[in-house]
C-alpha cells in the first residue's frame, strides 16, 4: 500500500466523530488526492469542531443521515472505530464488495518506523505518554499518536524510518488490524477489566480485540504484561513473542523480567531506577502505568538516570485525577476519563481514609456492574451527586441493596454539572475533596467525557470567582 494509491479514488469516511479521528482521516485522504465524502448521523451543529478542521478542503458532507449509495458507489469505506461491525451500512458495503478499513489499519500499512503499541482498559493514555517522554530522553524523533483525539494518519508526514512511534490503541482500533494481520513490534497491556459491554456481547469478545495488539507478533518482538492483573498475566500462553512482566505487588519473582517495586524504589533487575517519591501521579493504578513505561523504555536502552528525569517532570494528563482548584480548603479534582466502575474505585483508593470525598458520578451505562463501587461509596464517600442517566439508576439500586440506615451518605440527584458543583461545595468542608469520577459514559448530557470535564472546570472556575467576589 502506498499513499499514491488513494489519488482520485472515491473514499467514504464513515463517522466524523467528535474526537478528531474522523476529521483527521478525511483531511489525510483529501490531501492525498482522493475524492472524499464524509458522512455522520450527527448534524452540522453537533460536529462544529470537526467541520472547522476541514474548512477549505474539497470534501463532500452528508450529515444527519447515512445514504446507501455512499457505501455502494465507493472505492473504500474508512469507518470510525466506534462504528459497530454490525452496522447495516457496512454490511451493505460488504455485499457490494466495497473494501472497508480503519485509519489505524491503513497507518500500520504505511508507517515506515517501528511501532510501540499500548492498550488496556485504563491507563493506556498515561502509559503511552510516559513511554514517549522517556524515549525522548534518548531518541530525537519520537511520535505519540493513536487514541488521543486525533487520527494517526495525520502524523504520517512527520514519520520516517528513524522515528519511534508510540500508539495508544483502544480495543476498537485494535480490531481494525485484523484484515492487515499486523501487530506492533512492542506491545504493552496495562490491565483488562469489564468495559464496553454495551458493544461487546461478552467479556471474551472484548479480550479477543485486545489480543490483536500481539496476535501477529513474531518471535523477535516483545509483549509487556502486567503480572498483577490475572487476565493479562495469562495472555502469555497466546503469545509467539518474548513476554516481559512488570509488577507492583509481587516483587522480584523469577518470571519478572521488567520493572518491580522493592521497598520504596522501582527496580529493573538489580538496578534501582527511581524512588516512589519521584512519581508525581497518585494511586496504585498509576504505579502500574509507571512500571509499564519504565519496562518499555529500558527495552529501548534508555538509562535509569534518563527514566528518572522524565518521571520527575511528568505531572499527569488532563482528566485523570487532575487537580483543578482549591477553594476554601477543598480540592476539586477532574477524573472525567474514569468511565468504568473499576476506574472510579482506583481513583477513590488514591485518597487516604482521612479525606472526606464528595463524589460526582453517573451517566450512561455500558452494561457494567456497580456492586463493588457501591460498597466503596458506602465506606469512603460522604456525599454523592448523581448526574442523569441509566448508570445512575444502577448505582442507586446497588446502594439500596447494601446501605443501612447507619450509612450516612448524602445523595443528591442533579440535572447538570453546574448544579452538581454547587451542591458539592455546600457538602464539602475544609480538607475534603470534590471528585468528578462518573464511572459511566457521557452520552445524553455531554458529547463526550472531555466535554464533561470542561463543564466541571467551568463550574469550579465560576465557584472560585463567586467565593473571591470577582
Amino acid at each position: 500500500m502506498n499513499i499514491k494509491d488513494f489519488k482520485n479514488k472515491k473514499i467514504t469516511i464513515m463517522g466524523l466523530g467528535l474526537h478528531g479521528g474522523g476529521a483527521g482521516a478525511a483531511k489525510f485522504f483529501s490531501q492525498a488526492g482522493a475524492r472524499v465524502l464524509a458522512t455522520d448521523l450527527r448534524n452540522k451543529e453537533e460536529l462544529k469542531e470537526s467541520l472547522e478542521k476541514l474548512k477549505g478542503l474539497p470534501i463532500k458532507f452528508v450529515l444527519g443521515q447515512h445514504r446507501s449509495e455512499d457505501f455502494i458507489n465507493t472505492d473504500l469505506v474508512v469507518k470510525n472505530p466506534a462504528v459497530s461491525e454490525k452496522s447495516k451500512y457496512l454490511q451493505l458495503a460488504q455485499k457490494n464488495k466495497a473494501p472497508i478499513d480503519t485509519d489505524v489499519g491503513i497507518f500500520f500499512e504505511l508507517c515506515p518506523a517501528p511501532i510501540i503499541g499500548v492498550t488496556g482498559t485504563k491507563g493506556k493514555s498515561t502509559t503511552a505518554s510516559l513511554i514517549a517522554k522517556m524515549l525522548a530522553q534518548k531518541y530525537s524523533k519520537v511520535i505519540l499518536a493513536g487514541n488521543i483525539r486525533a487520527s494517526v494518519l495525520e502524523k504520517l508526514s512527520e514519520i520516517d524510518k528513524n522515528s519511534l512511534v508510540v500508539l495508544e490503541l483502544s480495543s476498537w482500533q485494535l480490531a481494525g488490524l485484523r484484515p492487515h494481520r499486523k501487530s506492533p513490534g512492542t506491545a504493552v497491556i496495562t490491565n483488562i477489566m469489564p468495559d464496553h459491554l454495551n458493544r461487546y456481547q461478552t467479556m471474551a469478545e472484548y479480550i479477543e480485540d485486545k489480543k490483536c495488539i500481539f496476535k501477529w507478533q513474531k518471535s523477535k518482538n516483545y509483549l509487556i504484561l502486567n503480572y498483577d492483573d490475572k487476565i493479562v498475566r495469562e495472555l502469555n500462553g497466546s503469545a509467539k513473542s518474548q513476554v516481559i512482566y512488570f509488577t507492583a505487588e509481587n516483587g522480584p519473582l523469577e518470571e519478572i523480567k521488567g520493572g518491580f517495586v522493592k521497598g520504596d524504589k522501582i527496580f529493573l533487575k538489580k538496578e534501582a531506577v527511581c524512588s516512589l517519591e519521584d512519581i508525581n501521579l497518585a494511586g496504585q493504578h498509576n504505579l502500574n502505568n509507571v512500571l509499564a513505561a519504565v519496562t518499555t523504555a529500558s527495552l529501548y536502552g534508555v538509562s535509569a538516570k534518563s527514566i528518572k528525569k522524565a518521571l520527575k517532570k511528568f505531572k499527569g494528563l488532563e482528566g485523570r485525577l487532575e487537580i483543578i482548584a482549591q477553594i476554601n480548603g477543598v480540592k476539586y479534582i477532574n477524573d472525567t476519563t474514569a468511565t468504568t466502575p473499576e476506574a472510579v474505585l482506583a481513583g477513590l483508593n488514591s485518597f487516604s481514609a482521612k479525606q472526606g470525598i464528595i463524589l460526582i458520578a453517573g451517566g450512561a451505562d455500558k452494561n457494567l456492574d456497580f456492586s463493588q463501587l457501591a460498597e466503596k461509596i458506602v465506606k469512603k464517600v460522604k456525599g454523592l451527586l448523581l448526574l442523569p442517566g441509566t448508570a445512575t439508576d444502577k448505582i442507586e439500586t446497588a446502594l439500596e441493596k447494601i446501605a443501612s440506615s447507619e450509612d450516612a451518605i448524602r445523595i443528591i440527584k442533579v440535572s447538570q454539572m453546574s448544579e452538581a458543583v454547587q451542591e458539592a461545595s455546600k457538602l464539602a468542608a475544609t480538607g475534603d475533596i470534590v471528585l468528578l469520577s462518573s464511572g459511566a459514559a457521557s452520552f445524553g448530557l455531554f458529547r463526550h467525557e472531555f466535554e464533561r470535564g470542561e463543564e466541571f472546570k467551568k463550574a469550579v472556575s465560576l465557584l472560585k470567582n463567586l467565593e473571591s467576589g470577582i
